[in-house]
């Protein structure tokens, strides 16, 4: 069985999934893996390995990896590629794909790597430190082990290079703006997966209209489109801007940050901290970073983080609605938002004056389309699927 592998890596942690090759279906890959899962703790006294097959078993383990944290994710796959052999000894892997953060300004679609552009995008690792490094890593890793088999980047900013130079600007001294301080948005694998399921879903009309994607997780943002292009997003020359997450804050004052710097005599490794792992969720509650411990609490302050998170959705979907010149469908997507009623309930109450109507028995029931019949604006469920729109991208990348 020839298979793509895709891989997520991050600073500790290394997903992977193994797509078939399907010459029946139109993309040329089979709608699910047949084996997917992770590496978790990776640089810590006991990494965690978890797998399960398409065929219902499920695998979990302590390993064992070599060397220090930067050489871990090679340890990892190592261990994978021999644990493949003994669950399958037919899996053939014909090639990787890999979600890269950062293709900058120069890339706007997958790529296929080599050594040469590899140098290119460590370039870009000072616009992405906590996730391009790990990503680049992972593709290393594959070329000492699987030196024959092709590998494609698939960048997350790339989706948003439709967007216009002024929609991308900061108000900053031009020098700073034509070095790269600009902003890039982040989540476009997903965006781009779910805007092609919308003519399905929604209708082809209202998908070429003026769309808004909410990919809520514990990374959040959302993204205006027209004609299925990315128009602006909420994140920026980060992935801590934009909205609320689970422990990032979104946006903020910049005068904030000069306060702590001043006052609190933080540098930029705390600020980082408590930007992008003490804040969000996390920080207003002082309970959870996971929206379903929330929904739980009957804590005043894990309902004031709840009730923050769609404030900041709603207040967003206003901005994104002014920018794309309209409303005919907002989509709700990511782990939160394919699977929290309560929260598409909240934030639909909160832009209800755009002329949405929210179908509460659908809605409650997880239905792909949750507004009326009287509702202005379409509103629908959409689940994510990065990885296979990895997958698809490598295999019409390589050709295979």
């Amino acid at each position: 069985m020839k298979t793509i592998l895709v891989l997520n890596a991050g600073s500790s942690s290394l997903k992977f999934a193994l797509y078939p090759l399907d010459a029946n279906t139109p993309e040329r890959i089979a709608p699910s893996p047949v084996i997917s899962g992770q590496y978790e703790g990776i640089g810590t006294e006991a990494p965690q390995f978890s797998a399960k097959t398409s065929d219902g078993r499920k695998f979990k383990e302590t390993v064992t990896l070599d060397g220090d944290q930067s050489e871990q994710h090679r340890s990892a796959l190592s261990h994978l590629f021999n644990w493949l052999n003994t669950i399958d000894p037919n899996l053939d892997i014909a090639a990787a794909g890999h979600r890269v953060v950062h293709g900058g300004e120069k890339y706007s679609a997958p790529l296929r790597l080599t050594p040469e552009n590899m140098k290119e995008l460590e370039a870009f690792i000072p616009l992405a430190p906590l996730h391009q490094p790990h990503n680049l890593r992972a593709v290393e890793a594959v070329r000492a082990l699987l030196p024959a088999i092709g590998q494609v980047g698939c960048f997350d900013t790339a989706f948003h290079r439709t967007q216009s130079p002024l929609a991308q600007a900061y108000a900053i001294p031009r020098a700073l703006t034509q070095e790269g301080v600009k902003g890039y948005g982040f989540h476009g694998l997903s965006y781009d997966y779910v805007s092609r399921q919308l003519p399905e879903i929604i209708g082809k009309d209202k998908a070429d209209g003026a769309v808004i994607i909410a990919h809520l997780g514990n990374g959040a943002s959302m993204c205006a489109l027209r004609n299925g292009k990315s128009v602006t997003t909420t994140m920026g020359f980060t992935a801590v801007d934009g909205l609320m997450m689970g422990t990032r804050c979104g946006i903020i004052d910049p005068g904030v940050l000069l306060y702590l710097m001043e006052r609190k005599n933080m540098d930029a490794a705390a600020i980082t901290k408590l930007l992008y792992k003490e804040s969000g969720l996390l920080g207003v509650s002082g309970i959870s970073q996971d929206m379903r411990d929330l929904l739980e609490s009957d804590a005043p302050e894990a309902r004031e983080a709840v009730d923050l998170f769609c404030y900041r959705i709603a207040r967003s979907i206003g901005s994104l609605a002014a920018a794309v010149q309209g409303l005919d469908a907002l989509i709700f997507t990511g782990g939160i938002g394919e699977h929290a009623p309560v929260i598409r309930q909240k934030v639909v109450q909160l832009v209800g004056w755009l002329g949405l109507e929210l179908d509460e028995r659908a809605n409650e029931a997880h239905a792909s389309r949750i507004d009326t019949s009287s509702s202005r604006v379409a509103i629908a469920v959409v689940p994510t699927n990065e990885e296979r729109m990895i997958a698809r991208y490598t295999a019409e990348t390589l050709g295979l």
